[in-house]
This record gives C-alpha cells, structure tokens and sequence, in this order.
C-alpha cells in the first residue's frame, strides 16, 4: 500500500492538477466551469483531475442544483509537511555534524 506523501506527490506531480489546487487554495471555493475557464484544458479533463484531487484528499466537492463547486482541502497536506520535517531534521544534524566535524579538524 501506497505510503500517503506518495499519493500526495503522485497526485500534485502534475501541473494542470497542482494549479488547481492551488487555486482553490487561494480564491476559495469554485464550480467546474470556473476552474475550466482558466485551466487552458477542457472541462471533461478539468473534471478528471478533480476526480483525482478529490481521491487524494486534497478537495471536497458540495452539489447545488446542477453545479458543483470543489474546496481545497489544505490540511490534506500534513503527510507531507510531516515527512519534509523529518528530512529537515535529518539534514540540520548532517550539517550540525559536518560543522563539528570541520572545527576539529581546524584546531
């Protein structure tokens, strides 16, 4: 099974998809003919990638009338904001080791 940061960055790889996201992210949410208006794709390929987003988690989708509108879901981010700061950590101690290692060599 899929780890989710694995998901997460299989899904936001592509960039029609991530422009999407990310502006839900910023403007709120939108219907699928507004998306479409800017997306520079069609709108049954517009659909497809929010079928896709909303899979990962990424966006949720609310039915009014004839129309749907999709919000981001930002939160669905935490994997991978988890596993960038256990890299972060991970390379703070390589540097904090090589500093250490560089200052005993000098004396």
């Amino acid at each position: 099974m899929a780890e989710p940061q694995d998901i997460l960055f299989r899904t936001l790889a592509d960039p029609t998809r991530r422009a999407i996201f990310e502006r839900l992210c910023r403007e709120g949410e939108q219907t699928v003919v507004a998306l479409t208006a800017r997306a520079g794709v069609s709108q049954p390929a517009v659909s497809k990638h929010l079928g896709v987003l909303k899979q990962a988690g990424l966006v949720h989708d609310r039915h009014e009338g004839r129309q749907t509108h999709y919000s981001a879901e930002p939160r669905a981010l935490a994997p991978l904001t988890d596993w960038t700061n256990r890299l972060t950590g991970f390379w703070e101690r390589r540097f904090d080791d090589l500093e250490n290692l560089l200052t005993r060599m000098d004396r």
